[in-house]
């Protein structure tokens, strides 16, 4: 079953259940992948472009949360986290920090880095080990540390 098939799956259910905040999150999800199929040019897309559209949906809310946040409007920022709660079901459980800092002393390691010049080596490893199981921001701020 691929994640459009799912989505469309969920959107009835949540239809029947009237879960307003589902509906929002997977018309979201829907209209963003939708999207990215139409502007390609091909067919379809692959399930990492998927898994990449859905971390930008995630990623947009978590930066609506923190400015609804800031501006002391915590009804919006509930509305947002309920839409990344359901759009979360979709990715790939995520890696503690625990966990990144352990796969990054192990490609510390690997590539052979040695200060902060080497970031770009890193990242770029982590980057494609750690893809839909970690956020990137979190990754870049630990690779700084671990190196500095």
């Amino acid at each position: 079953m691929t994640l459009e098939e799912k989505i469309n799956g969920d959107l009835k259910a949540a239809m029947l259940s009237k879960n307003e905040a589902a509906l929002r999150a997977l018309r979201a999800v829907k209209s963003a992948i939708l999207l990215a199929k139409t502007s390609g040019g091909s067919a379809g897309i692959s399930p990492d472009e998927e898994l990449k559209i859905l971390q930008k949906l995630v990623k947009q809310r978590k930066e609506s949360v923190e400015i609804y946040n800031q501006q002391s409007r915590s009804d919006l920022a509930q509305t947002e986290l309920q839409e990344i709660e359901v759009i979360e079901k979709f990715l790939p459980a995520q890696m503690s920090e625990e966990e990144i800092k352990n796969g990054l002393v192990e490609i510390i390691q690997n590539v052979g880095a040695s200060g902060p010049g080497d970031t770009g080596k890193v990242m770029a490893v982590a980057s494609k080990s750690f893809a839909g199981k970690a956020d990137n921001k979190l990754v870049s701020q630990l690779v700084r540390t671990l190196l500095s």
